[in-house]
């Protein structure tokens, strides 16, 4: 089966065929950096990282953009409140993004653009959009003229009425229509401010991403990718500010992926439902949080719970015993090509089905005979760095924290085995039982075999 990718605009699953023979150019929405990061905004970047990593296994050149929006009026007011410059909170939270992001087993993207950076290009691509006329300046403002588009709405099915009456539009005088949306505003002497043909001001949200694919990525792209929410206004607008300023199609496949609910609830700021990604990796491993995320497919809402994480955590134990128990075997490089997991993966990155074909591999591995397990390890591995997941030495996986309590050291758990050996060869059999229980107690739970004793925490 050839890739198969959901295309919002036509609503409809289709062959994934790139506008330039095997080069891939896919674009995906980044944070605004006032703050760290959510839950909700890691899973398109996990979502578009394993695309991008299915991507690369069938094209030989493929480009993935993803954004810092370092210049928002919620970074100017959030850095105000903190008496700091925006240049120095921007910059705080975008290393603390990417530690975020790397901590979860994301690629890094090829290219990164920062908003603050491509100031030249959004004003010239207001120039051109004044010029053909589908904008116009008011009141030191730069407005878009939504009506001056006759497919505006097409990629999240809304017409004009439908658009002002489901979305806070803002009421003001200089516009020609209320649903016109701002490309330029100006600043206060006391904002953040770059000068422009319609005086100081700063860009709107929509046009920041226009620019910078236009100028890294082309006229034209081949995936667009983000979350639902933002498929109006968000994309809406930046489809029909590149659409009108390039003269051509901007976006051929525009993908979004389904919210995260926590335990239930869709996560908003009005119900404080939010769970800090920084929060939940002093809990849970990166790849623990990557994995749950994934465990439905990226349409689909995820309900995001302590209890899908201590499942998804047991889940990869498993995956995790499995190359453990054939530590000494040496993993053949295989060929995933043809397999049931990565037919499942091209299938519209199916994830849910690949992650079950994974475990069949496992249980495979687990009951094969000698001569088969080194192609068995071989595909577990190979399939696992597909979804950015068994990225650790198993015995490392085992012995890491649980739970962001250590109640015992490693250390300690060492010198109390070799402790246990020692009563053993003593015939202290009372004394070794004691120390297998006390460690127990403490989550650590100890394995015996010929080789000597393992152990892992629980």
């Amino acid at each position: 089966m050839s890739l198969q990718v959901y295309n919002t605009l036509s609503g409809k699953k289709e062959p994934f065929v790139p506008l330039v023979e095997d080069q891939v150019r896919m674009y995906v929405c980044g944070p605004t950096v006032y703050n760290r990061v959510h839950i909700g905004n890691a899973r398109p970047v996990v979502v578009f990282d394993t695309l991008f990593r299915v991507l690369k296994r069938n094209f030989s050149n493929v480009i993935y953009a993803r954004n810092i929006t370092d210049i928002d009026d919620k970074i100017m007011k959030t850095a105000r409140e903190n008496g700091e410059e925006i240049g120095v909170l921007s910059a705080r939270y975008a290393q603390a993004y990417d530690e975020d992001m790397a901590a979860l087993n994301n690629l890094q993207p090829n290219i990164v653009p920062y908003a603050t950076q491509h100031l030249p290009e959004m004003i010239a691509m207001i120039e051109s959009l004044v010029e053909k006329g589908h904008a116009y300046a008011a009141e030191g403002h730069v407005l878009f003229a939504v009506e001056s588009m006759e497919e505006y709405g097409q990629l999240s099915k809304r017409s004009l009425d439908d658009m002002l009456a489901g979305a806070r539009v803002e009421v003001a005088p200089y516009k020609k229509y209320a649903g016109d949306f701002v490309l330029w505003k100006p600043s206060a002497d006391s904002e953040p401010g770059w000068d422009s043909p319609w005086g100081r001001g700063r860009p709107g949200w929509h046009l920041e991403c226009s620019a910078m694919i236009k100028k890294h990525l082309g006229d034209t792209i081949d995936i667009h990718g983000g979350g639902r929410d933002l498929t109006f206004p968000h994309h809406e607008n930046e489809r029909a500010q590149s659409c009108c300023a390039n003269g051509e199609d901007f976006v051929r496949y525009w993908m979004h992926n389904g919210y995260v609910n926590i335990d239930g609830e869709k996560m908003s700021k009005s119900l404080g439902n939010f769970r800090m990604v920084k929060d939940l990796l002093s809990q849970y491993p990166g790849e623990v949080l990557r994995f749950a995320l994934l465990s439905a497919h990226y349409r689909s809402d995820v309900n995001f719970s302590a209890d899908l994480l201590d499942q998804t955590w047991r889940t990869l134990d498993t995956l995790y015993g499995a190359l453990r128990e054939t530590e000494a075997v040496v993993a053949d490089v295989v060929d995933l090509s043809g397999s049931a997991f990565i037919k499942a993966l091209e299938d519209d990155l199916n994830t849910p089905i690949a992650i079950s074909e994974l475990h069949k591999i496992a249980r495979d591995l687990n009951k094969a005979e000698v001569v088969d397990k080194p192609r068995l390890k071989g595909l577990v591995l190979a399939a696992g760095d597909m979804l950015g997941i068994l990225q650790q030495d198993p015995e490392a996986w085992f012995k890491q924290t649980r739970g962001g309590e250590e109640s015992i050291s490693a250390e300690e758990i060492e010198a109390l085995i070799e402790e246990r050996v020692q009563s053993k060869k003593n015939r202290d059999f009372a004394r070794a039982d004691g120390i297998r229980e006390a460690l127990k107690s403490k989550g650590v739970v100890l394995e015996d075999s010929r080789e000597g004793t393992k152990w892992r925490r629980e």
